[in-house]
C-alpha cells in the first residue's frame, strides 16, 4: 500500500471496479514485463477492512473499493507493482526472522519494518511509466540513502515526527509478517502454497537475469540471488566433493619424500610413507537443450567453487560437455575459458563413461544437470556427486525429472 487513506469526497464505492483495477494490472505489466508472472498471480479480494491495498503472505491482495473509485488508474498501477515487490522479495519472511532475532513483537515495530520494506522497494518502483502516489514512503524523506535492503533501514527508523504522517501505512502481512484480521490464512481460498509461490519468484527472477539492462540495478541483484543464491548449498557441494575424495581407499599414494616412522624397524633400509593426495575430479556438465545460458554460467561458476574445494589445485579439475554424447576432457586454467558445447538430447551415462576413461582417473566425477537423463545401472568406478539444477513443478511444466540413483550423493542447487 503506497497511497495515503483520505476521507471520500462523495459517497463511497459499495463494490471493487475490477475493469480499472484490472487496467491498471495491464498498465504495471506494460510498464514493468518482468513481473508479469508476480502481477498475475496475485488474487485480489474485496475487503471493507483495508484502507487501500495490502498482500497477505499467501499472495492474496485485499482491495478497498474506495481506494480503487478515487485512485487514478496510472497511480493504481504503481500500487499494483509495490504490491507485488512486497511478496518478491519476500518481506513476510524476512520479517519474521527479524523479528525472532531482535525480539519485535509490537504492532509499532512492525510498522516499523514495512516503512523499512517500503524504502527497499520504492526507488525501483516508480518512473518509467509508473506515477508516484502521494505519500508514498521515500528513504529521502527520513533522511536515509537509497539502495539499501529493509534489513538495513530498519535499525535507523524510529516513530517519531519523521514517521508520523505514515501511521496509516498498511501493506498488510505480506509485507511484515504479521497477520491481519483480514486474512484468509492458509486454508483460505485462492492462495498459493510455498511450492507455487517459489516457482513464481524464480520465474520472474529468470526473466531478469534472462534480459539484462531491462530491469533496475536492483531488481537484477535480486533476481541473480534467486537464480544463483549465495546459500549453503555451494558449502554443501564443496563438503560433497571432500567427503567423497576422502573415502577409505581414495587418493593413497606412498611416497619417499617422508619415510616412513616405520623405517627405525627395519635397519638399512627406507620405507615410503603413505600419503594423500589431493584428489582428481572430472567435471560433466549437461549442456542439452533443456539447460538455459544462465545455468550454464552458473556452472562455471561451480567449476570455480569445487576448485577451491580441492585446495585451489586447477591441474587437478577437468571438465567436460554433455548432451547426448561427450565431448573432450579439458583442463581447468580459467573457468570463464571453458568452451561448453552442446544443444541436443540429454544422456548423462555417456559423460560418466567418459570421465572415468580419462588418464589419470578421477577420484571423483561430478555431474551438474537438469536432472532429465537417463543414469547408469551400475556404479561408476569412483565416488560420484550430482548437482541438480532447480525445476519448479507446475502445470506449464509438467516433466518431473527422475531421481538420481541412490549411489551418488545429491545437492539440489540453489535450495
Amino acid at each position: 500500500m503506497t497511497a495515503r487513506a483520505t476521507p471520500e469526497p462523495t459517497a463511497p464505492a459499495t463494490r471493487v471496479d475490477l475493469g480499472k483495477l484490472y487496467a491498471a494490472r495491464l498498465q504495471a505489466v506494460r510498464a514493468r514485463p518482468y513481473l508479469a508472472t508476480a502481477l498475475f498471480a496475485l488474487h485480489v479480494v474485496e475487503s471493507a477492512r483495508v484502507p487501500t491495498m495490502a498482500v497477505d503472505r499467501h499472495w492474496r491482495c485485499y482491495v478497498s473499493a474506495g481506494f480503487v473509485a478515487r485512485t487514478p488508474v496510472a497511480e493504481l498501477a504503481g500500487v499494483w507493482v509495490h504490491e507485488a515487490s512486497h511478496l518478491l522479495r519476500d518481506h513476510h519472511g524476512r520479517g519474521d526472522r527479524v523479528a525472532d532475532e531482535q525480539g519485535l513483537t509490537s504492532r509499532a515495530d512492525r510498522l516499523r519494518m514495512n516503512i523499512a520494506a517500503d524504502c527497499e522497494i520504492n526507488d525501483d518502483v516508480y518512473g518509467d511509466g509508473l506515477v508516484r502516489p502521494e505519500g508514498a514512503v521515500q528513504p529521502a524523506h527520513l533522511r536515509l540513502p537509497e539502495g539499501r535492503l529493509m534489513e538495513e533501514y530498519l535499525p535507523h527508523i524510529s516513530l517519531g515526527p519523521l514517521t508520523d504522517h505514515l501511521a496509516w501505512l498498511d501493506c498488510g502481512s505480506g509485507a511484515d509478517g504479521l497477520e491481519r484480521g483480514w486474512d484468509a490464512g492458509p486454508d483460505g481460498a485462492h492462495g498459493l502454497s510455498a511450492q507455487e509461490r517459489d516457482a513464481v519468484r524464480f520465474r520472474v527472477a529468470r526473466g531478469i537475469v534472462g534480459a539484462p539492462g531491462t530491469a533496475p540495478s536492483g531488481w537484477r541483484r535480486w533476481a541473480e540471488e534467486v537464480v544463483q543464491p549465495a546459500q549453503p548449498w555451494r558449502e554443501l557441494l564443496g563438503s560433497a566433493v571432500r567427503a567423497a575424495a576422502a573415502a577409505a581407499g581414495c587418493a593413497d599414494d606412498y611416497s619417499y619424500g617422508r619415510p616412513s616412522r616405520r623405517s627405525a624397524a627395519v635397519p638399512g633400509a627406507v620405507l615410503p610413507s603413505l600419503r594423500r593426495r589431493p584428489p582428481r575430479v572430472t567435471v560433466v556438465v549437461d549442456t542439452s537443450g533443456s539447460v538455459s545460458d544462465a545455468e550454464l554460467g552458473a556452472a562455471l561458476n561451480e567449476v570455480a567453487a569445487i576448485t577451491r574445494a580441492v585446495g585451489g589445485r586447477r591441474d587437478l579439475v577437468s571438465v567436460l560437455s554433455c548432451d547426448a554424447s561427450a565431448g573432450s576432457v579439458r583442463a581447468v586454467c580459467d573457468a570463464r575459458d571453458i568452451p561448453l558445447v552442446g544443444g541436443g538430447g540429454t544422456d548423462m551415462r555417456a559423460g560418466i563413461e567418459r570421465a572415468v576413461r580419462t588418464r589419470p582417473v578421477p577420484d571423483v566425477v561430478v555431474v551438474l544437470t537438469d536432472g532429465q537423463t537417463p543414469w547408469p545401472r551400475r556404479r561408476p568406478p569412483c565416488r560420484t556427486v550430482v548437482g541438480l539444477f532447480p525445476r519448479p513443478v507446475s502445470e506449464n511444466v509438467p516433466y518431473v525429472p527422475a531421481e538420481p540413483p541412490s549411489w551418488a550423493k545429491v545437492v539440489t542447487i540453489g535450495t
